[in-house]
């Protein structure tokens, strides 16, 4: 085995350690890559389990204020972040967000966005699409949870001397991380949602994040309540979603 690899990795250096820079105008350095396969059998199981475990992820909106274990949260964080993104520019920043008083300035801002929406910025078509789902201009999820993962996506690269890079596929890439970041939430024991009030740029204020990032989503996280309810939804099944060529 080359010293340059360790099963299921492209380098040597181990997960959490070293510092990413910039790589815009380097050269190609491949490097191995030879995961171990696994057997069909455990392939197969572990799919099957997989799939049971995402049927039972539901979006909450009503939170425990009970803490959870950060660690999780930051492990949750660190899974999001291995995804793929255009050119590997990586354009995300997440904010995990604790303190109850910021949470409070987040949420009177939301709120105040969402009044305004409700009250006939969305428009008729949308509010009748979110009539099933019970959602209103209150957001006590914001305030209830113990914590919330603001997410932002970086439209260009910004270093310490001003200098700018346009990245790629900002949108695409961010996306994919957040649905990363769900997946490793649920299956990790803990409960979440994606929030956009619309419009966000109140996140970036109260947040006090640089000039290129952009709010993309509120992501609150904690244990459901006892007396947390969800819809009664349906979701499409396999062949309403997947087309076999």
């Amino acid at each position: 085995m080359s010293s340059e690899t360790t099963p299921g990795t492209t380098s040597g250096t181990a997960p959490g350690t070293g510092q990413w820079t910039p790589t815009h105008g380097d050269p190609y350095r491949p490097v191995v890559y030879r995961p171990e396969r696994m057997p069909h059998e455990e392939s197969l199981a572990r799919a099957a389990g997989l799939r049971a475990r995402m049927e039972e992820r539901r979006t909450v909106r009503h939170f425990s204020p009970d803490p959870v274990p950060e660690q999780v949260v930051r492990d949750a964080i660190a899974c999001a972040a291995t995804a793929p993104s255009g050119a590997h520019q990586q354009p995300w920043t997440f904010v995990l967000v604790k303190d109850p008083v910021v949470r409070q300035q987040i949420r009177a801002a939301a709120e105040q966005e969402e009044q305004l929406s409700y009250d006939g910025r969305l428009g008729d078509e949308w509010l009748a699409a979110l009539r099933p789902i019970g959602t209103d201009a209150v957001k006590t999820h914001l305030t209830d949870a113990p914590a919330l993962i603001v997410v932002f996506q970086q439209r260009y690269w910004l270093g310490p001397d001003g200098t700018k890079r346009k990245h790629y596929y900002v949108d695409e890439s961010v996306g994919i991380a957040v649905g990363m970041l769900l997946s490793a939430l649920h299956l990790s024991g803990l409960a979440a949602l994606i929030h956009t009030p619309s419009p966000m740029r109140f996140l970036s204020h109260v947040l006090d994040r640089p000039e290129n990032e952009k709010a993309f989503a509120v992501v609150p996280v904690g244990y459901p309540s006892d007396d947390c309810e969800v819809p009664d939804l349906l979701r499409k099944s396999l062949d309403q979603v997947m087309v076999e060529v």
